[in-house]
């Protein structure tokens, strides 16, 4: 029988997991676990320029090594799968055909956005009624040129509205934004919503830099009729300069972290303190953890490595 509560979390295979990524995983492994539910393990694979091969492997590793485990997944199988985006393109067909009535071609490059002086700001990937108007004027020329179009969505130019779990009500202006790029790829914004509801996701966590493209995603629910999944955002873990971690800045990941010989258990304690469901960092294990988890214990703020933390460099 499926739990009727099922979480996911969905890492990209563009390098090793990172501190917050790993936190967030530990969040979401805990917000599904600690109510019985069903934790699927999917691999957001889609941009092949960025990914890399063997990298997943590498992050179940990783995650095996922080106590996590899951229901379903790419070395699991299950009734959902396949779990690798790469290979989920039906899926993704499927949802642009029902979207059809709301999807236009766009032939603007980015140096075309960019002549926009007066661009709309605030807007999902800020391409508004303005950018519109330029596609449509220079559309006859663009495809005289030979150029491929991307595919955006027709998104509502006003503010969609949703409830947080943790950061409360929250409302973004959507403008149009894209499903399918001009090089054939399909756009994250599409991918996840025909993942999350093909696999009966009813929960999403992540971080909350992602509160924009929720709204995003909730009008795409909205359009199709269907219920959006209950989501909660994270406030990120910051480096000791205030910055965002990242596999980009070659923030350490818990593949290299593994290796300093630090246990999983003081980890797990550093983020449980982090999360603000225990007053001070110290070894913890996954169990203990999982007792001590609520969704209002949560710190609605941004957690600041300190300089030396858990003696190492973030």
């Amino acid at each position: 029988m499926i739990s009727p509560i099922r979480g996911r979390y969905a890492p990209s295979p563009t390098g090793g997991l990172h501190l917050g990524n790993a936190r967030t995983a530990l969040v979401a492994w805990l917000h599904t676990r600690s109510r019985g539910g069903s934790f699927v393990l999917r691999v957001e694979d889609l941009d092949s320029l960025r990914c890399k091969k063997g990298v997943f492997e590498i992050n179940l590793a990783e995650l095996r090594w922080l106590g996590l485990d899951w229901d379903e997944g790419p070395d699991r199988g299950g009734d959902f799968g396949p779990y690798l985006q790469s290979l989920r393109t039906e899926y993704y067909q499927a949802m642009l055909e029902k979207l059809q009535p709301w999807v236009s071609p766009c032939y603007l490059s980015r140096k075309d956005l960019q002549t926009l002086a007066s661009a709309p700001h605030g807007l999902i990937e800020g391409y508004g009624l303005a950018e519109r108007a330029l596609n449509e004027s220079l559309q006859t020329e663009k495809i005289a040129s030979g150029k491929q179009p991307s595919l955006r969505l027709r998104g509502p130019q006003t503010s969609v509205a949703f409830e947080d779990l943790l950061m409360g009500p929250q409302a973004f202006d959507v403008g149009d934004f894209v499903l399918l790029r001009a090089d054939g790829e399909w756009a994250y914004q599409l991918a996840v919503v025909a993942d999350d509801l093909a696999m009966q996701i009813s929960e999403v966590v992540r971080g909350d830099d992602l509160l924009p493209s929720t709204a995003a995603q909730v009008w795409l629910y909205q359009l199709l009729q269907r219920p959006a999944p209950q989501f909660l955002h994270l406030p990120l873990l910051l480096d000791a300069q205030g910055m965002r971690l990242s596999k980009r800045s070659g923030s350490l990941t818990l593949n290299e972290i593994q290796k300093t010989g630090l246990s999983s258990e003081r980890l797990l304690g550093f983020f449980a303190h982090s999360l603000g469901l225990l007053a001070q960092s110290e070894p913890l294990s996954l169990p203990e953890l999982l007792t001590l988890y609520s969704p209002e214990k949560l710190s609605r703020e941004p957690y600041q490595l300190r300089p030396g933390e858990l003696g190492l460099s973030a």
